[in-house]
This record gives C-alpha cells, sequence and structure tokens, in this order.
C-alpha cells in the first residue's frame, strides 16, 4: 500500500484546467502546463491497495494501477513508467483520451470520490518522457515473417509495436497521409497535442516497424497482392462507417459529418491550410450528437470563433449520480462536463431533429426539431413542442455503424461479417481468411481507445502465435465471438 491513511486524510484534487478565456484563443491542450506533478504523488498515496482490485477489472488492457500508484508515492517514477508499459503500449494517450472506467470501479469511488488513475497515469508517463526513459526496444533477432497492419489507429499501433518487438518484420499501412487514425485526424488538438503521437511514431520506427502512409489498402493495393506479400494481416480499419439522418434537407451545403469536419481543423493545426476548408467561424453550429464527438465539435467550433454552439440529444438529461440500475463497479451513463462544454455551447436534451431548413442557394439556415418522451424505450415526439433555431453549419455526430464496405478490401479478401456488420472472428482474433486477423472497432464496433490498445495487444498475441507456433506476448482479454454471416 502507498500511504495507509491518504484515502481518510487527503481528498481528491484534479488537476488545474487553463483559464476558458486563455484556451479558447489557441489549440494547445487544456490543462496547465506540468500542472499535475505537484499534486500527483498524494493522489496516488490514495490508492488503498485492495485485496481485490476492481480497477483492474474496469480497465481493459489489465493496467497494474496499485503497483504503480504505489511506486508514485514512493517517488519510483522510473520503476511506476515500467509497471505502467508492460500494460499499455501508449499511456499517454489513454491518459489524455480515456473516459477512465477503472475509476468508475475504483473501491474508494463505493463512498468517497475515486482516486484519480488517469492523472497518475499521465504524469507517469509524461515524466518518463522527460527523464529520457522511455527508449527503442528492438527485438533481439529477426524471426523472417513479415505482417501487414492494415489501420494506424490505436489498436494498429499497439498490434504493430507488439508485433515488431516480438521479432517479425511489419509494415503498417494508412490512408491518409499521416499516421495515427483518428488520433491523428479526428481527435482535437485541445485535447492531445500531436507531438505526443509523433514522438511515439518515431520511437516505433526506431525498433524496425516501417510506416506507409498514402497507400489506400483496396484501392492502391488490392486485398490478393495483400495476402501474396505478407504472411499474416491485421485490419485494424476501425468503424468509419457514420450513422446518418435522413431527414428533408439532408442534402442541403452546410450539413456534414462530424469526421468530415474534425479533420480538416486537424490538418489546418499542421500547417496545411491556412483556414480550414469546413469552418464554424461566424457561424450558428448545431451539432447533434451528445457523445465525445460531438463535444469535440463544440470546442472545435468554439475555437474556430462560432457566433452560437447549441448540441443536440435524443437522450433525456443524464442524471447527476449512478442511477439505480448502473450499480458500483460498472461505467454509469451520468451527467458529466468535458473541457468543452465548459467553455461555450447549449446542451438541449430529449430532441429529435424533424427538418433541415434552407435558402434559395441550397443553404442550411436553420433547423426544426421536436420534444420527444420515451414511451417503451422508444422515442416519440410531443405535440406542440415543435420548434425551430438557427443554423448556418450542422455537424452530425452520432456514431458510427461499422466498418466501410466502399474501399473494397473487405470484399476482396472475402471476409464474413458479422450480425451488426463487423469483421467477423473467432476468440483468436482470427476471421475466416487464414492469416488474416481484426483488432479494435472493426472487428468490436465503435468503442473506447482503451478497448482498441487492448484488442491489438490481444490480436497481436494471436499472431505471434499463428506465425511462430506459440507466443510469450501477453493477451489482455479474448474478443466475444459473434454469429458469422457473409
Amino acid at each position: 500500500m502507498a500511504d495507509p491513511r491518504g484515502f481518510l486524510t487527503t481528498p481528491q484534487q484534479q488537476p488545474e484546467r487553463r483559464p476558458v478565456t486563455e484556451r479558447v484563443q489557441d489549440w494547445k491542450e487544456v490543462y496547465k502546463p506540468g500542472g499535475l506533478l505537484p499534486i500527483i504523488s498524494k493522489q496516488a498515496g490514495r490508492c488503498m491497495d485492495c485485496g481485490i482490485p476492481f480497477c483492474h477489472n474496469g480497465c481493459p488492457l489489465g493496467n497494474i494501477i496499485p503497483e504503480w500508484n504505489d511506486l508514485v508515492w514512493k517517488g519510483d517514477w522510473e520503476g511506476a513508467s515500467d509497471r505502467l508499459h508492460a500494460t499499455n503500449n501508449f499511456p499517454e494517450f489513454t491518459g489524455r483520451l480515456c473516459p477512465a472506467p477503472c475509476e468508475t470501479a475504483c473501491v474508494l469511488g463505493i463512498n468517497q470520490p475515486a482516486v484519480t488513475i488517469k492523472n497518475v497515469e499521465v504524469s507517469i508517463v509524461d515524466r518518463a518522457w522527460e527523464d529520457g526513459t522511455v527508449k527503442p526496444l528492438p527485438p533481439e533477432r529477426l524471426s523472417g515473417r513479415t505482417v501487414a497492419v492494415i489501420g494506424s489507429g490505436p489498436a494498429g499501433l499497439a498490434a504493430a509495436q507488439q508485433l515488431t518487438r516480438a521479432g517479425h518484420t511489419v509494415a503498417v499501412y494508412e490512408r491518409a497521409d499521416r499516421i495515427g487514425g483518428l488520433l491523428r485526424y479526428g481527435i482535437p488538438e485541445f485535447k492531445m497535442e500531436k507531438r505526443h503521437l509523433n514522438r511515439r511514431v518515431e520511437q516505433m520506427r526506431a525498433e524496425g516497424t516501417k510506416f506507409r502512409p498514402g497507400m489506400h489498402i483496396g484501392v492502391d493495393l488490392t486485398g490478393d497482392a495483400l495476402l501474396a506479400r505478407y504472411d499474416a494481416i491485421v485490419l485494424a480499419v476501425g468503424a468509419t462507417k457514420a450513422r446518418d439522418l435522413e431527414v428533408p434537407g439532408r442534402d442541403l451545403a452546410g450539413v456534414h459529418q462530424a469526421m468530415d469536419y474534425l479533420p480538416y481543423a486537424n490538418k489546418t493545426c499542421e500547417g496545411d491550410y491556412l483556414t480550414a476548408p469546413i469552418d464554424a467561424f461566424g457561424k450558428h453550429v448545431v451539432v447533434i450528437g451528445g457523445g465525445d464527438t460531438g463535444a469535440d465539435c463544440l470546442g472545435t467550433a468554439t475555437r474556430q470563433g462560432a457566433a452560437s454552439v447549441t448540441q443536440l440529444e435524443i437522450m433525456p438529461r443524464p442524471t447527476e449520480d449512478r442511477p439505480a440500475g448502473q450499480p458500483w463497479p460498472t461505467y454509469p451513463m451520468i451527467f458529466r462536463v468535458s473541457s468543452a462544454h465548459e467553455e461555450n455551447g447549449e446542451r438541449v436534451y430529449s430532441v429529435s431533429t424533424t427538418e433541415f431548413v434552407g435558402d434559395e442557394n441550397g443553404r442550411v439556415t436553420a433547423l426544426r426539431l421536436v420534444e420527444v418522451a420515451f414511451e417503451g424505450g422508444r422515442p416519440v415526439p410531443v405535440p406542440g413542442t415543435e420548434r425551430e433555431i438557427p443554423a448556418d453549419l450542422v455537424l452530425l455526430a452520432m456514431g458510427f455503424v461499422g466498418p466501410e464496405r466502399g474501399n473494397g478490401l473487405i470484399d476482396q479478401l472475402g471476409l464474413a461479417l458479422d450480425e451488426r456488420g463487423n469483421i467477423a472472428r473467432d476468440g483468436g482474433y482470427a476471421t475466416n481468411v487464414p492469416g488474416v486477423f481484426v483488432a479494435g472497432d472493426a472487428g468490436r464496433g465503435q468503442s473506447l481507445i482503451v478497448w482498441a490498445i487492448a484488442e491489438g495487444r490481444s490480436a497481436a498475441s494471436s499472431v505471434d502465435a499463428y506465425l511462430s507456433g506459440s507466443t510469450t506476448l501477453p493477451k489482455p482479454i479474448p474478443p466475444t465471438a459473434r454469429p458469422v454471416t457473409v
């Protein structure tokens, strides 16, 4: 145990965010630089080293949380980094982007504010990078086997790093012009500055991983060519097919999917544009969808100088406390306020969009909505509640429904799908095509970054066993097997 009385004597303390008036003027991360370290050792000391640490169960990666809390409290930052990296390839990503199901499973959280596990995690890895203890770990010998990883998001990068360290020659293919998937062109800079991604990619490159950006597999390189060239393939293409909203006016100019909007902001931060092709400056912005992607749109529109931002959600406003049907240690659906919500915008719950209204030039000018009540689990319009709100830019952030089919890769490889339209796999992440494996959202469906990394690590273990006959790579968790349909 770290501090035997820490959970009794030390109150929970969160890191300080930069003032709203300051941070909305730039794209830097919202937290004060170095703001975690002065408080983090005492916060780690709140960990109770439980006999049964439910935080392990809450984390898909199985992070050894009590151990690195103890090491941080004792000041052994290098030891804490070793423990952290033993289960997580990219803690600087999860420490910034994961919603921390480990914290909602914290035993202390039963009757007190939970241990700030996520803040301890990111402090450990940031300190490790500053101290120079994060180094490339190239394999001692090569296996002579080759692996193609398709997609460079967190699942693909985790699989690639594990397989490279196991001695295989790994090439990561990415259709975008830069490596990172949604970490690069989806997550706003104010949530994670891309320097964190860049230095991790450089570490992987120094270990021997090859990167092939700007290659659209299924178009630039066919599935048959891929099978002929590599001994194994890992598909980590994500679930990037966005859910649409088929209502009158959907074809009006100014109505966009969130993932058509957010990448332009990232590219502008990279210096590719002076002004994003889809920009919110001076516009009344309406974001449809109340999740993390919607909040990312809100924070981005705020920094672009939107006249107003309204975020719509069809579900009722969540409660402040755990619902009775979502007890500890489950991850509860409660009312949460992100940094973007602190900065700007109005959140409107229990409403459904009925129509987009446009002008004579075919551009959206307003949005019509109606309040809804839930009957039998389905939203029902409430008569007399129809209204119209101004909308010069509408962003659809309603989630994703599976991997894209248009690039031809799924059909070219002859991959089977499950009943949800995801790529089917067995308990070892293997598809119906020998030597082809799938990890992350492409097989699981839209999920969390921590699940993507866990699945990338697990799939790498299966690939290594397939290529070598056995494996020493850790396998955090098996996937849920689903019925296979072609």
